[in-house]
């Protein structure tokens, strides 16, 4: 399965990004990630998906925020720049240390705005990118998340010392694994 990485709307024009968008549904692809951090991506995706058929679309998107108001104003402003009314997956972006890990499960934390949305029907799916192993092993032992993103390749593998345990565990707990 290859996804659309919305990044890359940022650095081209909506013309481009429409021209681009439409280009991969046509071709197959359905599945589509995006995030506040990436500049205006949301709002040229979400122009861009005009005329597409939600339910033909998996959109996911993600929040640094850690903090449940912080977090919950960034997924409504999401939702309008994306003109959708819920995300088929929604994930904790760049987790990467037991700080970030202990504040989003401490109290006011992003968790309680995730799972309030996903009770509410904004969000089908919760899950993760994580950018350490332990953070990704932490992460995976407080919550039953549906997704994890994670680096699988050789060269982080060696370069930053990203373990196959997380990819074990993953499967342990049946958590699909999105390959950053």
């Amino acid at each position: 399965v290859v996804g659309y990485p919305g990044l890359a709307l940022s650095k081209v024009s909506q013309e481009e990004a429409n021209r681009a968008l439409k280009s991969a549904h046509e071709g197959g692809i359905n599945y589509f990630d995006v995030a506040p951090a990436y500049g205006d991506a949301e709002v040229k995706m979400g122009i861009a998906m005009q005329g597409m058929k939600r339910d033909d679309i998996f959109l996911a998107c993600k929040t640094k925020q850690r903090d449940a108001a912080g977090a919950r104003a960034e997924l409504e402003r999401s939702l309008v720049r994306l003109k959708t009314d819920h995300f088929d997956l929604y994930q904790l972006h760049v987790m990467a240390s037991a700080a970030d890990v202990k504040q989003a499960f401490g109290p006011g934390g992003v968790m309680e705005t995730l799972v309030k949305a996903r009770d509410e029907g904004k969000v089908r799916w919760l899950g993760f990118s994580a950018h350490t192993k332990e953070a990704a092993l932490e992460l995976l032992s407080r919550f039953k998340f549906d997704t994890v993103m994670y680096p699988v390749n050789f060269v982080e593998h060696y370069t930053h010392k990203f373990d196959p345990e997380v990819l074990s565990l993953c499967r342990r707990e049946g958590a699909a694994v999105i390959e950053i």
